[in-house]
């Protein structure tokens, strides 16, 4: 019988969960309506999805939002998604609060608007203390641009290049004191890394569905940490069963 996340013991729940929301555009598309739509689709479904990561035991999750190269859509549906960020703020921060989510944000705030900035700021304020969930929400977040930044510091402070180490690196990434995503998923079908936690996912394990992001439900859900827990996560080494069949 297949497992549910609800049998299968907690330690094989993935602690920290990764998610790209892909697909909004398209579902909206294959509606015949505008995609921003499709975004405010995706933005209703992002409040399911926290609220079943409570409920099954994740302990971080990260969403990939707004990235570095999305400025270069359409001006209207840029606008449209800074609108959104701000109506959620607005909308779900005293909701979020009180289920106990911390809410960071990863990623360059120097680009939005002053008011938005501001918003993001105080509701990072307001939630830092809660535990029961760590939301990171990157926005203007690019891969490779949090990589270079943490590079620049790290000549800026002088380090001598014999000290620089992986975990040195990590403590000048946005995600410092954030375990590495244990698990990714990627809606919508599309098979690419898309310059999202480059460094972070080395060793992550990966679950890509077709599903448009809007239509990703909490069964879905379910069905991933399902597969997750049935990985061998080897880190690039061998099993201890293959370690005999070897030695044999």
């Amino acid at each position: 019988m297949t497992e549910t996340p609800s049998t299968v013991p907690l330690e094989k729940i993935p602690q920290h969960v990764a998610i790209i929301m892909d697909g909004n555009g398209r579902w909206a598309l294959q509606r015949g309506l505008p995609r921003l739509a499709g975004h405010k689709a995706g933005t209703e479904n992002l409040r399911r999805v926290i609220r079943a990561s409570v409920e099954l035991g994740v302990k971080y999750l990260t969403i990939y939002a707004f990235s570095t190269e999305n400025w270069g859509r359409p001006p209207e549906e840029v606008k449209g998604l800074m609108y959104i960020l701000e109506d959620v703020i607005d909308r779900e921060l005293n909701e979020l609060h009180k289920e106990g989510v911390q809410l960071r944000h990863i990623g360059r705030l120097e680009r939005l608007a002053p008011s938005l900035q501001e918003k993001v700021l105080d509701a990072i304020e307001v939630t830092k203390n809660n535990s029961r969930l760590i939301l990171n929400i990157a926005f203007n977040y690019g891969g490779r641009d949090e990589i270079v930044q943490a590079i620049q510091r790290i000549i800026k402070d002088g380090v001598p290049p014999e000290n620089v180490t992986d975990k040195l690196v990590g403590q000048y990434l946005y995600t410092v004191g954030v375990p590495d995503p244990d698990l990714i998923i990627r809606t919508s079908g599309e098979l690419r890394v898309s310059n999202f936690l480059i460094w972070q996912a080395a060793y992550s394990e990966w679950y890509i569905t077709p599903t448009f992001w809007p239509d990703f439900d909490k069964e879905e859900y379910r069905r991933a940490l399902e597969t997750f827990a049935h990985r061998d996560r080897r880190y690039g080494k061998v099993t201890s069963g293959e370690l005999q069949e070897t030695n044999a």
